[in-house]
């Protein structure tokens, strides 16, 4: 927050500690998590210092839970994850109660947030943990009403997404982060994705945190700014804001992706865990003077 960021996004705050993406990682899913709980109330101050906000992602890994957590992940189906070097269990296709209890734990990790002093939620519906899973009909083949067709296949996200709009304050960003393709012919595309933003912005989500890949084993061209033209048809094609990630490095290249109306957003996650103070960088690269760039402290007396 120190380091001029106007948002910060945890990672991965499990809605449910069966099935986390790793062992230690933070879960809020009833009285078991009043220590997180509390501590997360700490951390909510220290990440809205400065004028920053602080957002926090929800999630499930689904069939990305490691058998260190779970031996028995669970998923849409029982399709494995082919992933290189997985040390994933074969999952168990969900019942319709646990997917119902998915919704509940959801909205109820939402409230956690509403109430430590967050200042907005994100819900992971990317990278093949189980909301994602549960889009991709590579992934999801159930015949119930959680799968096959497109609308029962994004049932249980737009649901999530209900149940969050509803636990938050009508004025709280919610915001999506969604693979918009898992890069496979026949599994979960663009054009998917752009008709599930639609379908989002209708339940009250205000952006889309636009991703790739995850569900699958695929051969991805990662480069820079790889990612960002499926946020810009999102944008477009949706008619909702987005924000860009993915090997975006460089202050100019996220000003561009801005000046072009790419996105409405750009997120920088390695480059600033790299350099905290990655944003007062970029507004002394991109020309803003000395007193227009919140330095903090004693850092304000000292030059680049």
């Amino acid at each position: 927050a120190e380091g001029g960021a106007g948002m910060l996004l945890t990672g991965n705050v499990q809605i449910d500690r069966r099935y986390m993406e790793r062992p230690g990682n933070v879960a809020i899913d009833g009285p078991q998590s009043n220590e997180a709980i509390a501590a997360l109330r700490d951390y909510a101050k220290a990440g809205t210092a400065n004028g920053a906000h602080l957002w926090m992602q929800i999630s499930h890994a689904g069939r990305q839970t490691p058998a260190l957590v779970n031996k028995e992940p669970v998923g849409p189906s029982d399709k494995a994850l082919d992933m290189p070097g997985a040390q994933f269990g074969k999952p168990r296709a969900m019942t319709g109660a646990e997917i119902e209890d998915v919704i509940r734990r959801f909205a109820f990790a939402a409230s956690v947030a509403r109430d430590t002093g967050f200042t907005g939620v994100q819900i992971h519906g990317a990278h093949g943990y189980l909301i994602s899973s549960f889009l991709s009909p590579d992934v999801n083949t159930r015949t119930d009403e959680w799968g096959g067709s497109f609308d029962n296949r994004t049932r249980l996200i737009r649901r999530v997404a209900a149940a969050v709009r509803a636990a938050i304050p009508e004025g709280m960003p919610l915001i999506v982060r969604l693979s918009a393709t898992d890069w496979i012919d026949g599994a979960w595309d663009l054009a998917q994705s752009v008709s599930l933003a639609g379908l989002l912005r209708d339940e009250g989500v205000d952006l889309i945190d636009v991703t790739t890949g995850g569900a699958a084993r695929a051969d991805i061209p990662v480069g820079p700014d790889y990612q960002v033209p499926f946020a810009a048809e999102i944008r477009r094609g949706a008619g909702i804001p987005t924000a860009a990630v993915g090997l975006i490095t460089e202050p100019q290249q996220a000003q561009e992706i801005l000046d072009e109306s790419l996105s409405d957003a750009v997120l920088i996650g390695r480059a600033a865990l790299l350099d905290a103070a990655w944003p007062l960088r970029a507004a002394h690269e991109l020309g803003l003077s000395r007193e227009e760039i919140p330095y903090p402290g004693s850092y304000a007396r000292a030059n680049f």
